[in-house]
């Protein structure tokens, strides 16, 4: 695994509690195992899902804030948020355009691979600002999307929920799991995956600003059918990362957008 500064914080401790009934309730009253348990996941979207204002991201991803974000659901018919801890933190909250558009990538997906589920990353605080390890997803506008992976080249989905240890992930120069070579980047998936998130984002009224993927990934992205397409696309790709930055973005890809209307 790569080394990079992220501990595993755990945020949650789950507790029961009952409560003494008169002796005149007791047979009216379900035992606790019967009882149904919060969800504290589900309960956190319900609170922010009809969210209607106006979102508005301010400054820039590494010095900003948002206002009126919308949290992405834990999961979806072809999608999964990666880790319990993060969501509960709030860090899956983005714009509002944003959040359509990704989700809107993801229902074209449903027919097109309906057996494969992507992974969801990490986004945006619920208010923006800094949101620690990253230096970016400050104002609503950066999304961390699982690199899709094949086993002995086959779709599979085996880490998707391996949780926050997932950005510690090691893939060599051509996109194969250092710890287990029978798994690899699916680099053709990658790149359908970023072209259908940018033909959705500009029905929402974004751009696709920068995309972040370790520099030596880049050859085997294009080099894939979709790769190809991607490439003749013009989508800016970073070309220059500090050492630690590119170690950390091969097991994941990171999508700036910007609001153009």
């Amino acid at each position: 695994m790569k080394f990079a500064p992220v501990i595993l914080l755990l945020l949650l401790i789950q507790s029961c509690s009952g409560q003494t009934d008169q002796p005149d309730q007791i047979n009216q009253t379900k035992p606790v195992s019967e009882q149904p348990k919060p969800n504290p996941i589900q309960e956190l979207y319900d609170q922010y899902s009809n969210k209607t204002e106006t979102s508005v991201s301010s400054g820039t991803v590494s010095n900003g804030s948002l206002k009126n974000g919308r949290i992405f659901p834990f999961k979806g018919p072809n999608f999964i948020y990666f880790d319990s801890t993060s969501y509960l933190s709030k860090h899956a909250f983005t714009h509002e355009k944003v959040h359509d558009a990704v989700l809107a990538t993801y229902k074209t997906f449903e027919t097109i691979l309906p057996a494969f589920e992507f992974g969801l990353m990490e986004c945006s605080n619920e208010h923006g600002g800094k949101i620690w390890p990253h230096r970016t997803h400050q104002n609503g506008l950066s999304v961390d999307f699982m690199s899709p992976l094949l086993k002995n080249r086959v779709s599979t989905t085996d880490f998707n929920t391996i949780g926050l240890p997932h950005y510690l992930m090691d893939f060599d120069e051509n996109g194969v799991y250092t710890e287990d070579s029978t798994y690899s980047i699916d680099f053709n998936l990658m790149a359908r995956h970023i072209l259908a998130l940018n033909d959705e984002a500009k029905k929402k009224g974004l751009k696709i600003e920068k995309v972040i993927l370790k520099i030596a990934l880049k050859d085997n992205l294009f080099a894939s059918e979709y790769g190809k397409k991607l490439k003749a696309s013009g989508i800016y790709f970073a070309t220059t990362l500090s050492e630690l930055i590119d170690s950390l973005h091969d097991d994941h890809y990171h999508v700036d957008f910007t609001v153009v209307k």
